[in-house]
């Protein structure tokens, strides 16, 4: 390797780890999102690790130092099932057990093929550690890139897979459902598939100015990327006061249905349901919280979760979050054709309880069927 080359990627590599580092120890103290966050700074305190004896390598190799090399080279095995695990965490608040040591299989089968390499005599690690240094050093067994790509493309299939149902299930307990998303989840997923493809095809063509050093390098820079994100993202699944509130049922009242009660009696009692929801939405104006869940909504109105979520899902055929947007829009749709209201659309919007112009722009659009805007002037002119 060149010398440039060389001192170039030390520094690179340097600056990744501190700040992989720094991340992780941000994300453990975070007191939101607590164990998804700490799952998270664990992997990339492995990053940093794993970064810091690169960089150290490649400032001063040394046989001893290569030997560590080697094994932190296996580490690429586990960032795909952290990614899945943190966002399986995140998205249900479910803290690792000793069975998600299965997820270690990837790394554990990578550790054993690559242990003759690893335990090499003395002679054999020098001349490994050239080879390495050279770009000679084959891989321990011919199947190990393939191995490595799908396992990790795998997980990353399965967090996106978990993120699109955990979409489908907040849209059934919250209003503000757009704020907790994780579209930004959704990008970094797409953001790993594009790394692991430039990496597929790197091993059968050649491209020009890339090789290990700058897929590995993309691989850091989106770790870090995910620590930021991760660290900015708001309360997610169950470990907010608000949510903790939600959690507690009123005397008298439980939001799992009674193992009594029937399909026909919980048919016969929507209706009721629905007209005292309805009452609420007009009387209270319950909508208008941004943070609206349906617990609150059901502890408000005396009937238990399960009937609440029944009679919005199948008397008015959609989910909480279509149901309380739909009110929203109702809302704003007033305030918009009052020629007296002054207030901009963006301060109508939220006042009316939504969190984002672009779920309001979206939600008035499908109401609607027009722009806030063009909905206004044709108001106006009537």
């Amino acid at each position: 390797m060149e010398s440039a080359s060389i001192s170039h990627w030390v520094v690179i590599f340097a600056v990744g780890g501190a700040q992989s580092l720094l991340l992780a120890l941000a994300l453990w103290k975070r007191p939101v999102n607590v164990a998804a966050n700490r799952v998270l700074a664990a992997w990339l305190g492995l990053v940093a690790f794993d970064l810091g004896v690169k960089a150290a390598f490649l400032a001063a190799p040394a046989p001893g130092l290569f030997r560590v090399l080697l094994f932190v080279g296996v580490f690429p095995f586990v960032y795909g099932s952290f990614f899945y695990l943190y966002v399986r965490t995140l998205t249900t608040a479910r803290r690792l057990g000793w069975r998600d040591g299965v997820h270690l299989a990837g790394f554990a089968v990578a550790l054993a093929v690559g242990l003759p390499t690893l335990l090499a005599g003395p002679d054999a690690n020098l001349a490994n550690m050239q080879a390495w240094l050279g770009r000679r050093l084959p891989p321990p067994v011919p199947w190990y890139s393939a191995f490595l790509y799908a396992w990790s493309l795998s997980y990353v299939a399965a967090a996106v897979w978990r993120v699109l149902g955990y979409r489908r299930e907040v849209r059934e307990r919250r209003s503000d459902a757009d704020r907790v998303s994780l579209r930004w989840v959704m990008v970094m997923a797409l953001g790993q598939v594009l790394i692991w493809a430039i990496a597929v095809v790197q091993d059968y063509v050649r491209l020009a100015g890339i090789g290990y050093f700058t897929i590995y390098g993309a691989v850091a820079v989106w770790a870090c990327v995910l620590g930021y994100l991760g660290l900015m993202q708001a309360t997610v699944a169950g470990d907010g006061p608000a949510d903790t509130a939600d959690a507690a049922a009123p005397s008298g009242v439980s939001d799992g249905a009674p193992a009594t009660a029937s399909a026909q009696d919980e048919d016969a009692r929507l209706p009721e349901v629905q007209a005292r929801l309805a009452g609420l939405m007009e009387d209270e104006a319950m909508y208008l919280a941004p943070a609206l869940t349906i617990a609150q909504v059901a502890r408000r109105s005396g009937y238990p979760e399960y009937l609440v979520s029944a009679a919005i899902n199948r008397g008015f055929g959609c989910t909480f979050w279509d149901y309380i947007n739909r009110q929203r829009i109702a809302a704003a749709c007033r305030c918009l054709a009052d020629a007296a209201d002054a207030r901009t659309i963006l301060d109508i919007a939220y006042a009316c309880g939504f969190t984002s112009k672009s779920t309001f722009n979206s939600a008035f659009k499908r109401e609607t069927g027009h722009t806030p805007s063009a909905w206004r002037a044709r108001q106006a002119a009537a």
